[in-house]
């Protein structure tokens, strides 16, 4: 059994947020945050017997700040936070998100710095280890003052109100899935509500889970992109490493690297500067040309991205937050947009990716540009009209890709009687970029089934293959879901079933069993 993740103080890496998110690893609190938690909550506790005002403790939230709410109503204030706050409408998100928002929540209250008492900590992880999911709709959130209407729906869970989902998935009330699991609903006690949504947990865990997914998505773009320059009779020397070596950009030399390890050994390839019939043409098209280029600033990005993510997984984000030498003091933190605006810059580099794959499979069609191949790798064209509408689908994808890079984070819009007068719409940011990485796996999908057709045309299948063996172990791994060439077919349920290789990664894996080392 695998053992579980402790919370500490310490920052949490972006393997173990994806962890607990997506594929439910339990976690336990350590005893160093029980600690700092204790802490801090004694710090609450000193003020909540105060004469002065102190916000979140004493006070109104937001607009009502000014109210002075006395100590016999502030279990109903803490309480009304977090019933009115439950407030999003709309398609329920997926469960990995609310995992994700959850345990980032979580860790911030494991670093001290909120003033929540352990038990409510301990609330919140004994609802993620039993796999119940608070059901929150998709929107509700502007990005500022955190995750509001988002973090708020866990927070009731944790009350005992509420729908959830229960680890087989059901909808049920909360109360009855806590009584399920033995938890015991929470009674908030004085600014615990409001530390229980002021963050930027639901975009953080939005921007982690985009990463995991686009490492392995630029990777196989690479490998999509080898094997449309074999199957386009393409040559290998524009990727050669004393050529991009004059312009070291660090993405740009890791894909070109895979782009030759994956073309290694091709007799496709040399036949095209050896053989009978050797490449004439002086250079490739732009999109098979320039691949590592494009390919390689997506992996800029996506570095630039990873680095705000860790400072945001080293951070305690709430208001007012408790300081290290007691201090309780109002602040700035939860205003999303450092996170945001990465989260729309991935959305430009993923449209980007999938706008250069589409070009890829394009030239396959066009009996003008593909060197040989019928048109649209028809079997008999004009009868059959093979991949023609395949390209289709790619490009009302790769169109509704653009739109999506359309930034979200320039659109701040006033809320709370013009108290949070500017917002980051990180949360919808987030939002976008899922739904914009689905559309890139789907499009690099038709690509790879697009050339592994285009290949088998040219040498008669992977029986007789022509390619190099990892393009060989790839063109193997399709063709146990999708058949060869030959009359047209329901063509959706072959993509869906190359989208799924592409999704989970076989098809990486089946190109790193050919390879000399896994492609970076």
């Amino acid at each position: 059994m695998t053992a579980s993740i402790p919370l500490t103080p310490a920052p949490l890496s972006p393997e173990d947020v994806v962890a607990v998110a997506r594929h439910g690893a339990k976690i336990e609190i350590s005893a160093e945050s029980s600690a700092a938690m204790s802490a801090s909550r004694q710090v609450i506790d000193d003020l909540a017997h105060d004469t002065r005002p102190h916000y979140g403790v004493s006070t109104g939230f937001g607009a009502l700040a000014t109210k002075q709410i006395p100590g016999e109503l502030r279990a109903q204030l803490q309480r009304s936070l977090i019933r009115s706050h439950a407030a999003s409408s709309g398609a329920e998100v997926d469960r990995e998100i609310v995992r994700g928002l959850m345990l980032n929540r979580l860790h911030t209250m494991a670093t001290g710095r909120t003033g929540v008492r352990p038990e409510v900590a301990q609330a919140y992880a004994a609802v993620l280890n039993a796999g119940i999911t608070p059901v929150v709709g998709e929107y509700g959130s502007l990005g500022c003052s955190g995750d509001l209407a988002p973090l708020s729906h866990c927070a009731l869970a944790v009350m005992g109100e509420g729908k959830v989902r229960n680890a087989a998935g059901e909808l049920v009330d909360a109360a009855d899935a806590l009584s399920a699991a033995g938890i015991t609903p929470v009674v908030l006690a004085e600014k615990e509500g409001l530390a229980l949504i002021n963050g930027t947990d639901g975009m953080l865990g939005m921007l982690l889970l985009a990463a995991e997914d686009l490492h392995r998505l630029v990777s196989t773009a690479d490998l999509a992109g080898a094997m449309s320059v074999e199957g386009l009779l393409g040559t290998d020397g524009v990727f050669a490493e004393d050529l991009h070596a004059l312009r070291p950009q660090p993405g740009q030399l890791d894909s070109a690297a895979n782009m030759r390890a994956v073309l290694a050994g091709s007799p496709l390839i040399k036949e095209q500067k050896d053989g009978a019939h050797a490449f004439t043409r002086v250079q490739d098209a732009y999109s098979l040309r320039c691949a590592p280029q494009v390919h390689g600033a997506v992996r800029a990005t996506l570095a630039h991205a990873e680095s705000v993510a860790g400072y945001e997984l080293s951070s305690a984000v709430d208001n007012p937050v408790v300081t290290a030498d007691g201090r309780v003091e109002s602040n700035g933190n939860f205003h999303g947009a450092p996170v945001g605006y990465v989260l729309d810059f991935l959305a430009i580099a993923t449209a980007d990716l999938a706008s250069i794959s589409e070009r890829r499979t394009d030239r396959f069609l066009d009996k003008a540009r593909s060197h040989g191949l019928n048109a649209f790798l028809a079997d008999d064209p004009g009868v059959d009209s093979g991949h023609m509408i395949a390209q289709y689908t790619q490009a009302g994808i790769v169109s509704e890709l653009k739109r999506l890079a359309n930034p979200a984070s320039v659109d701040s819009i006033p809320s709370s009687a013009m108290q949070e007068d500017h917002v980051s719409m990180g949360w919808a940011a987030g939002m976008k970029l899922r739904r914009s990485i689905d559309g890139l796996t789907r499009v690099l999908a038709i690509e790879l089934l697009t050339s592994a057709r285009a290949l088998d045309m040219r040498d008669g299948g992977v029986a007789t293959s022509g390619s190099s063996p990892v393009i060989t172990a790839v063109r193997t791994a399709i063709r146990q879901v999708v058949e060869g060439p030959g009359t047209d077919r329901y063509l959706a349920p072959e993509i869906e079933a190359v989208r799924r290789l592409v999704d989970d990664g076989t098809l990486l894996a089946a190109a790193n069993s050919a390879a000399p080392a896994p492609l970076i």
